[in-house]
């Protein structure tokens, strides 16, 4: 099993891997990394891992930063002194979270239910698996939306949304026939409650309607400039690192 470890702090760094070697010996380390900065680039650059341990707080920011930039599909095991990120943890495919001081039995414990985890969806039968239930799943992703205009609420299709902007803190819906409209939702929660394989979360302010999409332009550091059948309030940039997942995405890749 492939483990990929990041935590900033060398001792910690040290133990961890030492409490591994002792806990399973087909474990193998493949990289430890210290910063955000260093598992985006690794990410980039390698395959992802059968499994995370990772710190919380890095040199450089939150280990979430990475999880909002690059579409992680390894479990994690987070490992940190601090109890206050639970919920974040727990929605960035967490499987456990470890409080410091680490120990093997911690370690050990996590493991086995990182194993059992993975047994359930697995099994030899492909009906039962995750990809599956996911799929099947699917029915329970919005397909309208509420919104207030003058005095009525009245219902959007999501399917007619050509893209939700995010600006300051508040959601802009823009429709496929330039109706606007507003929201009290987050972004981060529309995101969840929205069918994936329709819209994709280009940056931190765009959640955008595949079909809306009418052009993709190469752009300076090899990052991708969208372009929209409607217009958009700001330019869209997809970052180098979800370039290429965003190109599967609009392929249909993502299923």
């Amino acid at each position: 099993m492939k483990v990929l470890i990041i935590e900033d702090e060398a001792g910690a760094a040290r133990e961890l891997t030492a409490i591994l070697a002792q806990a399973d010996d087909t474990i193998k380390v493949v990289a430890v990394l210290s910063t955000v900065s260093d598992a985006l680039k690794w990410f980039e650059q390698n395959p992802q891992p059968d499994l995370m341990l990772s710190d919380i707080q890095l040199a450089d920011g939150l280990c979430f930063e990475i999880f909002e930039k690059i579409k992680i599909n390894s479990p994690v095991i987070f490992c940190t002194a601090f109890d206050e990120y639970l919920m974040d943890a727990f929605e960035s495919n967490a499987v456990s979270y470890l409080l410091k001081p680490i120990t093997r039995d911690k370690v050990e414990k996590a493991l086995e239910k990182f194993e059992r985890l993975k047994s359930a969806f697995h099994q030899a039968d492909p009906v039962t698996g995750i990809d599956h239930l996911l799929r099947q799943l699917k029915y329970r992703y919005k397909t309208a939306l509420l919104v207030n205009f003058k005095e009525k609420i009245i219902p959007v299709q999501i399917g007619d949304i050509a893209f939700f902007y995010l600006d300051k803190s508040t959601v802009h819906i823009t429709t496929s026939n330039n109706k606007m409209y507003f929201l009290s939702a987050s972004l981060d929660e529309l995101e969840k409650t929205i069918d994936p394989a329709l819209f994709y979360r280009a940056n931190r302010q765009f959640l955008i309607n595949r079909n809306a999409v009418s052009g993709v332009e190469r752009f300076f550091a090899r990052k991708l400039l969208v372009k929209l059948s409607v217009s958009s309030p700001e330019t869209i940039v997809v970052s180098k690192a979800k370039a290429t997942e965003f190109l599967q995405w609009l392929e249909g890749n993502n299923q």
